[in-house]
């Protein structure tokens, strides 16, 4: 399954820090996120567009585009069933 990621965003009023808390104050659901996965968040919290936000994961670490669009597609279902997308 590919989801049209382009358009997904973090909801508003989730918070997050850059050790990698995020926390759902809609639901009460905290989360842990490992430094690249706090990254990504913070990233998407600020706005910046899905393809930007790729493209800065390329050039800061060693990884194949192939394998960044597997484990983007992975990380934003995870995050879009905890509830922590918008649509």
């Amino acid at each position: 399954m590919n989801i049209n990621l382009s358009i997904m965003y973090l909801k508003k009023n989730i918070a997050t820090s850059e050790s990698g808390f995020i926390f759902n104050p809609s639901t009460g659901d905290s989360y842990a996120a490992n430094p690249v996965a706090a990254e990504i968040v913070q990233l998407l919290k600020q706005g910046t567009a899905s393809s930007s936000v790729k493209e800065q994961i390329l050039q800061k670490y060693e990884v194949e585009p192939f394998r960044l669009e597997q484990d983007w597609d992975d990380f934003m279902s995870q995050l879009k069933e905890a509830n922590l997308l918008g649509d």
